[in-house]
């Protein structure tokens, strides 16, 4: 029976940093990314965490067709920390029929097509001729760009569960390593600041005017944020260095409690968390740090707050690190997978940033400074739209 599986390479680009380095000293810094938004054509009161030089990034001649900028972010994110090295080295050892692609997104590269929209014929509204909708927008586009950046001929799928997308994908990783399908997988998230996702959570009244706030007594919403991140996951091998991060255990629920709304106890979420200790063979107790979801919206933080509270009370140290690289939606759960394998590795519980009054109906022990400690488990909740909810619970080898 598949239990623990190897994070054999990882690594993260986001507002606060290209890579491991500057992100791990990011959080050592307590550095937020987060500014006022100047995106595009945006014109709201609000802050995104934008991830500079995307434009820039120019893709192959062969993958010419996947050019938008939700596949540019991604190809930066690849090609940090040796990552791309290391899939072609899984390559070589399996096959590349033999390594598969398991990608989170939320609105991949839609923002392409609202680019393509500005340029409809004046007459007839077609699209111009050279938007490319399947190596674009669509939500698959992600996964089928990463498979063709290392050529590889393995399964590849892509999650689109809302902000749990990119948590998700280790689950189902997993799934098709326990089934004997593939060897390795590459696992991550993908998101790109667009209009429709700014204007979109405008409107549902979730958009902060400043940089959020989570856990805050006055929270008042999210800050949209922009990243990649990937993990290569192995199946353990026979000698392990003692810093090796492992995932050890997921949970995944759907409570489909609302459409966009949480369970005001936090019901999904608290059984995610248990179905992740459950297949960890850990009790509450043994976990270190906790990454909350942490949006700064009222209803999340409250219901998650709750959920925790339930089921390890108010002693376990926990922070939500959206206060520095923003919410990056489908992405967020792949990030914030690679800032635990990062605090795992350092010893570091990083604080949330922002915060100025915790909720006094919350009674979490919610970091407000940096703490240095040996950890040896964390877990990371990402739950989404609908009561799509998924813990994973990551460990070191020693």
């Amino acid at each position: 029976m598949l239990k623990s599986l190897h994070l054999s390479s990882f690594t993260a680009t986001s507002a606060i940093g290209r890579g491991l380095a500057e992100t791990l000293d990011a959080l050592r810094q307590r550095r937020s990314g987060l500014l006022p938004c100047t995106f595009d054509t945006v014109d709201l009161k609000t802050y995104t965490g934008e991830v500079p030089g995307v434009d820039a990034v120019k893709l192959r001649p062969p993958l010419a067709a996947f050019d938008c900028r939700n596949n540019r972010l991604a190809q930066l994110a690849l090609e940090q920390d040796g990552f791309a090295t290391a899939v072609k080295t899984a390559v070589d050892r399996y096959g590349a029929s033999r390594v598969g692609v398991f990608i989170g997104t939320s609105t991949a590269g839609i923002l392409q097509t609202e680019l393509a929209y500005r340029r409809r014929d004046p007459v007839t509204g077609a699209l111009p001729p050279d938007f490319n909708y399947r190596g674009t927008h669509s939500t698959f586009s992600v996964a089928d760009f990463t498979s063709h950046y290392f050529d590889l001929t393995g399964p590849a799928v892509v999650v689109s569960s809302a902000c749990s997308s990119s948590a998700k994908v280790f689950s189902s990783a997993r799934r098709m390593l326990a089934a004997g399908f593939i060897d390795a997988a590459v696992v991550g998230g993908v998101d790109s600041l667009c209009l429709t996702t700014l204007y979109g959570f405008n409107s549902l009244g979730l958009l902060s005017g400043q940089a959020c706030r989570p856990f805050d007594a006055n929270r008042n919403g999210i800050s949209i944020g922009e990243a990649a991140a990937f993990a290569l996951l192995e199946r353990l091998p026979d000698h392990l260095d003692a810093d090796a991060v492992l995932l050890l255990g997921v949970g995944e629920s759907s409570d489909a409690y609302h459409i966009s709304s949480p369970h005001p106890e936090g019901l999904g979420a608290r059984m995610a968390m248990q179905d992740a200790l459950k297949m960890a063979g850990l009790r509450p107790a043994d976990i270190d740090y906790i990454n909350l979801h942490g949006t700064a919206t009222q209803s999340n933080d409250d219901a998650e707050g709750k959920a925790v509270l339930a089921l390890f009370g108010s002693q376990t140290p926990c922070s939500s690190t959206k206060g520095a690289t923003g919410h990056t939606l489908g992405a967020a759960g792949g990030l914030e997978a690679v800032i635990c394998a990062l605090a795992l590795q350092n010893d570091l519980l990083p604080a949330g940033l922002n915060t100025e009054q915790l909720d006094p109906k919350l009674n979490l022990n919610y970091l407000m400074t940096n703490r240095e400690q040996p950890i040896s488990h964390v877990l990371s909740n990402s739950f989404g739209f609908g009561g799509t909810n998924c813990s994973l619970i990551f460990g070191r080898a020693k």
